[in-house]
Order: C-alpha cells, then sequence, then structure tokens
C-alpha cells in the first residue's frame, strides 16, 4: 500500500562534497533514516582568562567552536525483499552505503600513489593531500561546511556471505567557520550564510518580558 498521497515529503540529511575551489559537486551522500537526535555542542570563544583584563571580560575573539553528533542507521532489509531491483544489495549487502561514507575521509587512491611518486623521485616537500570540502545538509535552514572528526561502524547483522545487511554508523563533525576557511571562498560564503540565517531565526523568537522573570525591571 503506498503512502497516504497528503502525507509530508519527508526530508533527508545527508553529506554533499564539493570541489573547495570551484564549488563543484563531488558527491551527494544521502541517509537512508535520519538519526533520532542530534547532538550540538557550541564552545564560546573568548579571549584567554591569562591574557584578559577588566575591559575584554566581553569580547569574543570569534564564532563558538560547533560541534554536531549523529547516529545513521543502515539497513538493506527493504532492499533484499526486491533482490531484482537492488541487486547490489544481494552482491554486496550495505558495503557501497558504509563505503560511501568512510571514503569521505580517505585521501584517493591516485592521490596516495601521486604522493609516492613525488616521494620516490626525491621531492623534498610535498603538501598535504587536500579534501573536498563536506556540507552537513540538515535541511534547507542548516547548510554548513563541516569537517569529519569521529568516525565508527557498528556492524549488527551479516548475510550469509558476511556483507553487513544492518549497520550503526557514528558520525563526529566540527563546523569550519570564517576563522578556519576565511571570507573569500565558497566555504566561508556558506559559512556566513548559516551564521545570518541564525541571526534571523532569532529575531523570530518570543520577546521575553520581565514580568515574565517576576522582576519589574533592571
Amino acid at each position: 500500500m503506498g503512502a497516504f498521497p497528503g502525507s509530508p515529503r519527508l526530508m533527508r540529511g545527508g553529506i554533499v562534497q564539493i570541489d573547495p575551489d570551484t564549488a563543484a559537486v563531488q558527491s551527494i551522500v544521502v541517509l537512508q533514516y535520519n538519526p533520532d537526535s542530534l547532538s550540538r555542542t557550541l564552545q564560546v570563544q573568548t579571549v584567554q582568562p591569562e591574557h584578559q583584563n577588566r575591559s575584554e571580560a566581553l569580547r569574543l575573539t570569534g564564532p563558538p567552536i560547533e560541534t554536531f553528533k549523529l547516529d545513521a542507521e543502515i539497513d538493506a532489509a527493504d532492499q533484499l525483499e526486491q533482490p531484482a531491483l537492488f541487486p547490489n544489495a544481494v552482491k554486496f549487502g550495505i558495503l557501497p552505503q558504509i563505503a560511501a561514507l568512510e571514503t569521505m575521509i580517505y585521501p584517493t587512491s591516485l592521490q596516495l600513489l601521486g604522493n609516492n611518486t613525488l616521494a620516490q623521485s626525491g621531492t623534498l616537500e610535498i603538501a598535504p593531500m587536500e579534501a573536498p570540502l563536506s556540507l552537513f545538509v540538515w535541511s534547507v535552514n542548516r547548510i554548513v561546511p563541516v569537517r569529519i572528526t569521529d568516525f565508527s561502524v557498528t556492524e549488527e547483522a551479516f548475510d550469509p556471505t558476511l556483507n553487513p545487511i544492518r549497520a550503526k554508523v557514528s558520525l563526529g563533525m566540527r563546523v569550519l567557520s570564517v576563522d578556519d576557511l576565511g571570507f573569500d571562498n565558497v566555504g566561508g560564503n556558506l559559512y556566513m550564510a548559516y551564521q545570518q540565517q541564525k541571526e534571523r531565526l532569532s529575531s523570530l523568537a518570543p520577546i521575553g518580558t520581565f514580568s515574565a522573570l517576576g522582576i519589574g525591571g533592571i
């Protein structure tokens, strides 16, 4: 039975990887199921106490360091019920979906081989390999550049050939702000759009009153 036609379309979260210079999209990973919860932490950036005087007690040195944590579930049960439509699920289980997430934190094999060639040719200084810019997309209101900092996989069920068919992936991500990226590239622009959207949303919050606090004023 199909879904009720009046049901709202469910948006899914995911990660988009783009070229940091051209903004060309390189990959789109859509989470199969939205996590039940999304944990966020914001660490305030202030003048360090040892360098602080009274005039600097309220000064901020930059945007807070924001991190995300989530657990995403991947399950091949529905695909395995329709093997003709999903032959890869029969052959590999959910290994392709796991690999799509994992390879976001790997340098490419071409980069590794290229750096090895440079090392063998006697190059004295080899620049670290540059990864694509990852964008965490959690609705149209939250599209933010991130660096994946933690990644763990718990494989929970397997097919007869030991391909995983159910797993939980835990992701930790650190938001990349203009302090990390600067103002003059696509990542910095996306961060500023993210912060400005927060400012617009904050203006829509109900306005508090002194009476709600049980005081007559300050």
